[in-house]
């Protein structure tokens, strides 16, 4: 994966932000860096500046794996969408009671092993349209992981789980994910590309399915194995993307 900020880099941003295409970012990782507990997340003022700046220019988007009232209470502006639980809460989903009930067998598990979780230092975020298990604060964070894994086998087919940065995540499988809810932002948006920005494994799905006339952007580059087109070495480099961003959008 070559860095954002070689040559070819360089010339796939300012080729891409020439089409004034829709600017969708990941939450945790990207616009704010990971922090022991989840709730203390938040956007450092340099990036929260930029991203503000950008978003009187072109279309932003908040693409997250937490709720859309979480990222709002995050925000000190408005973008123009928040997408929230991984793709399954958007602004143009149509409303799914199915989707939230295939997640019963799941909570059902949780409460009958509520306190061995508790005990493994495990913490458990119901946002409706998707679950997080923390085990970032585990006092051994692979036992707690094994353990996870553990209860979570034998799910009805129609659960979807995945991981993340000490995270294990579940959502009902017919729920869109981060790649069909930014397709429907640059649809409604009627932008003839987008740049997505990403960290994570649940952002793999936008880096796999993104057409060639779109700029991926992973931040971390430790990943042989993911499909964003180019990345950062850190997130202490997503303030100077976002300055190269605003400088092609100022002209």
């Amino acid at each position: 994966m070559q860095h954002l900020f070689s040559a070819p880099g360089l010339a796939a941003l300012r080729d891409t932000l020439a089409r004034r295409p829709l600017l969708a970012f990941d939450f945790d990782g990207t616009l704010a860096p990971i922090v022991a507990r989840h709730a203390d997340a938040r956007m450092p003022l340099p990036v929260a500046r930029r991203l503000r700046a950008l978003a009187q220019a072109l279309p932003v988007a908040i693409v997250s794996g937490r709720s859309v009232a979480d990222i709002e209470s995050r925000l000190d502006f408005a973008p123009r969408y928040i997408v929230g639980n991984h793709g399954a809460e958007h602004p143009f989903a149509v409303r799914d009671p199915g989707a939230s009930e295939a997640l019963e067998p799941v909570r059902e598990r949780l409460r009958t092993h509520a306190r061995a979780l508790v005990l493994a230092g495990v913490s458990v975020e119901d946002k409706q349209h998707s679950i997080a298990l923390h085990y970032r604060l585990a006092p051994d964070r692979e036992a707690a992981y094994r353990q996870i894994t553990a209860l979570m086998q034998g799910l009805p087919s129609d659960v979807r789980v995945f991981g993340g940065k000490m995270v294990v995540n579940l959502a009902a499988a017919r729920a869109p994910d981060k790649a069909q809810a930014v397709l429907a932002l640059v649809q409604q948006a009627g932008a003839a590309a987008a740049v997505f920005v990403g960290d994570d494994l649940n952002d793999e799905p936008v880096f796999v399915s993104a057409p060639a006339s779109w700029l991926t952007v992973r931040v971390g580059r430790d990943d042989a194995s993911s499909q964003a087109m180019f990345g950062l070495d850190h997130f202490q480099e997503v303030a100077g993307m976002l300055d190269h961003m605003l400088a092609l959008v100022r002209g």
